[in-house]
């Protein structure tokens, strides 16, 4: 029996290495357990696949417009899938025509935490299911004294990320064991600017620039906390792989960061606030209990980010679209 055919669009390739292109590539591994896959740019594709699939899902409402509308008028009996990012929930959906045009056509939308479906008009909620991103869990490193108490943001420079905040944090952090440690790419040419004068001026930043996934895993469940600044985020993987390791969380106060951390963390600073979070960097350093406190609220959400818990509700939900069109068309 011939499987059915899944096309995924993802803004983002390989070479990109960043969260579109962790989402694509994780849930086409999910999906080949039981169906064919197909990732590409764009649909269609003639070089990724001449057949057409039997389902398209699409990752980020503007970036993939034209591959969802392509789809939909050349299929409209056949269903597809689209996965709202950060920028889309809390920027696009609300101005741009083509984001707006990917909701209606979407056969049904994935959210990737909760706290989404604020930003999305009420219509659209019985459409809409929230998957939570997944990543293998590592094993913690042991607690044994440490000269440095690195704290990592992990993440391209971009405005989006807003590593200008944990840049100028790095001048007001009082713990002496403190390092900040930045992993990504420099994808705007005056934050790579700003990040190696960070570096040249305040011996505790580091910029490691871009890093292969697992060397950044590995580096990640190192550190004594993790920094998300983002000024938007759907759900970032980033918090996932750091709970997975057994990392503690600071996050900018936004609703993406409370979906996924819960609405009563401790670890939340206001977003652009450098004083602020220097604060938490030199409390998670120097107070054990509430290091202990983030940890221990970390490691209570865990379970939710496990793959098999996102495999299964994606599966779940990917059988039902089909099994609803094959019903439709009997």
């Amino acid at each position: 029996m011939t499987k059915p055919h899944i096309w995924i669009v993802s803004p983002a390739s390989a070479r990109a290495n960043n969260g579109n292109w962790q989402s694509a590539s994780r849930w086409a591994r999910f999906l080949r357990t039981r169906y064919k896959v197909t990732i590409s740019l764009r649909w269609p594709d003639p070089e990724a696949s001449p057949a057409d699939p039997d389902l398209l899902i699409a990752l980020h409402a503007r970036r993939s417009a034209a591959s969802l509308d392509a789809w939909t008028r050349s299929h409209p009996g056949r269903p597809s899938l689209l996965l709202l990012t950060g920028t889309d929930l809390y920027r696009d959906i609300h101005t741009d025509a083509e984001a707006q045009r990917s909701l209606r056509q979407a056969s049904a939308l994935v959210l990737l935490q909760p706290a989404g479906y604020a930003s999305l008009p009420p219509a659209l909620h019985a459409k809409t299911s929230v998957i939570y991103q997944s990543a293998p869990a590592l094993r913690p490193v042991a607690d044994t004294p440490r000269r440095h108490a690195d704290i990592c943001m992990v993440g391209h420079l971009r405005a989006e990320k807003d590593p200008l905040t944990f840049m100028r944090a790095a001048a007001l952090v009082r713990a002496p064991s403190a390092r900040l440690i930045h992993i990504g790419g420099a994808l705007e040419p005056a934050l790579a600017e700003a990040a190696a004068a960070t570096a040249a001026k305040q011996p505790r930043y580091r910029w490691l620039g871009a890093m292969p996934h697992a060397e950044t895993r590995q580096r990640l469940k190192r550190c004594r906390a993790m920094v998300l600044a983002s000024v938007m985020e759907g759900g970032a993987n980033v918090i996932i792989e750091s709970v997975r390791a057994g990392v503690p969380v600071l996050a900018s106060d936004i609703s993406g960061n409370r979906g996924m951390l819960g609405e009563d963390y401790a670890g939340y600073f206001p977003v652009g606030d450098a004083a602020a979070l220097a604060a938490l960097i030199d409390r998670v350093v120097g107070d054990e209990a509430y290091y202990r406190r983030l940890r221990a609220r970390c490691d209570a959400r865990a379970l939710l980010f496990a793959p098999e818990a996102e495999q299964a509700a994606l599966l779940n939900l990917v059988d039902n679209l089909l099994h609803r069109t094959h019903t439709q068309d009997i």
